[in-house]
């Protein structure tokens, strides 16, 4: 099943790749809701839209290196996505709090 599951990914990652050579977005995956722990500010929702450059559309940034292909809101590592992580430089720290906005503002990613 695993192979089947790994074959799809890159299955997607290749179909990503040549409509982006036609200069074209695909079909994103749907907005993904994220598990909110004890105390959260409020729900947080992962969308592709907002994560995919257009003029530079990839995959391979995020998958599978942090999270996993075709597995929504699971990490490589089959970790739970935490803040904690996020503040070490893991998961979606990898880009937040560096070369994307960073932690000073809670309702750029919790939605009330």
């Amino acid at each position: 099943m695993a192979k089947i599951v790994r074959l799809l990914g890159i299955a997607l990652l290749a179909g990503l790749s040549a409509a982006a050579l036609a200069g074209e977005l695909p079909k994103l995956p749907r907005d993904c809701p994220l598990p909110s722990s004890e105390g959260s500010p409020g729900p947080v929702v992962f969308s592709h839209a907002s994560h995919v450059d257009a003029k530079q559309p990839g995959c391979t940034r995020c998958h599978p290196a942090l999270f996993k292909t075709l597995s929504k809101a699971v990490t490589s590592d089959g970790q739970a996505i935490s803040h904690k992580a996020m503040e070490q430089g893991r998961q979606c720290g990898a880009c937040h709090g560096k070369s994307a906005f960073g932690f000073d503002s809670c309702d750029m990613c919790h939605r009330s």
